[in-house]
């Protein structure tokens, strides 16, 4: 079998065959360059996309568990990951040029992937979704203390303006507040990690080879949970709270089973197109796109379960919005003075 490393795609060998086409390897391969429209259709596509699967993951969630539904998707993910790269390359999808932040990078999306879905019994596609997207304020305040980006008054104030519309939607202290609802929260604080990750250090991989590490991270996770609450199950009150999370094996119906496929393809087609976008414009330029999910989320709610966000809720999901679009907008400004300063600098 070739090796990763001896691969004629990694040195450009079929970029003239006519077996491969430009446009699909372009599409597949990582970037150098900004493709700010490409970006943006893909953003909106895979958005529509994942939350139209987080709805059949809804449905599915009461009749199976986290664990068994994660093993059937990711094999199904892995296995078209490997006919894809076939299909394309003639062998393996691509090995990563720098390995630790592809590991990170799936760890990261493995996290908050459960976290997303632990709560999904008892919460709607809205409140999950609008749980998620205070991922821009800890992307400013990982930025910071990660990437010791200098943060000013602008954007500590949309920061400030997202966690009281966070705040708005948890209602702690409230009859409704329930711990379940910080779920989304930490799957936010994750996603946000896997925006630095894919932005400043895996810009130049494939997104076959970032879907494909997702892919194992989720398996070999799956695989373990349902192993471990299997033959070790947890005690009953704790399974009978958050039941799609602490159960074990439960055996899948046809119907679970075609779910789990559909997602797959869903999920797949989604974080290929998610990390091609992110490759190809800055984060802050895509943030205003990203808000859609919230759009989106609410819509299949709707259709799926009639579910629509109350008042406050409402409020909230808009306070998040508006803070983080207002910090890609500061964002673009800062970029845009910064390459008008270093075009008249170099004449």
């Amino acid at each position: 079998m070739r090796s990763w490393l001896s691969h004629p795609c990694r040195t450009g060998g079929w970029r003239n065959s006519s077996l491969v086409p430009m446009a699909r390897t372009d599409l597949l391969d990582g970037t150098t360059t900004d493709r700010p429209s490409l970006a943006a259709g893909l953003m909106l596509f895979a958005l529509f996309t994942l939350a139209f699967q987080d709805g059949m993951i809804r449905i599915a969630a009461p009749e199976t568990s986290i664990w068994t539904f994660q093993v059937i998707r990711s094999t199904s993910n892995l296995m078209l990951i490997l006919v894809l790269a076939r299909v394309l390359w003639g062998g393996l999808p691509k090995r990563p040029k720098v390995l630790w932040p592809v590991i990170l990078r799936s760890l990261c999306l493995l996290t908050a992937m459960f976290c997303f879905f632990g709560g999904v019994e008892y919460l709607t596609l809205a409140e999950m979704a609008a749980g998620l997207y205070t991922f821009p304020i800890f992307v400013t305040i990982l930025s910071w203390l990660i990437l010791r980006e200098r943060i000013g008054i602008a954007r500590i104030s949309a920061v400030a303006i997202g966690a009281i519309g966070a705040l708005l939607i948890l209602q702690p202290g409230s009859s409704d507040f329930s711990p379940i609802k910080l779920l989304p929260v930490g799957a936010g604080l994750a996603y946000a990690g896997v925006i630095i990750l894919t932005r400043r250090w895996c810009r130049g991989e494939s997104p076959v080879t970032l879907a494909l590490g997702v892919a194992i991270a989720f398996g070999s996770a799956g695989s373990l949970g349902l192993v471990t609450l299997t033959w070790s199950p947890l005690p009953a009150e704790i399974e009978a709270a958050i039941p799609y999370l602490t159960r074990g094996w439960v055996p899948p119906s046809l119907e679970i089973v075609m779910i789990a496929l559909l997602c797959s393809v869903l999920n797949l087609s989604s974080n290929i197109a998610l990390a091609k976008a992110y490759q190809s414009a800055e984060a802050s330029w895509l943030a205003p796109f990203d808000y859609s999910y919230l759009i989106f989320a609410t819509l299949w709610g709707w259709i799926l379960f009639t579910d629509l966000p109350d008042l406050w809720m409402g409020l909230g999901m808009t306070l998040i919005a508006v803070a983080g679009i207002f910090t890609a907008w500061r964002e673009n400004q800062k970029n845009r003075s910064s390459r008008i300063e270093l075009a008249a600098g170099r004449r």
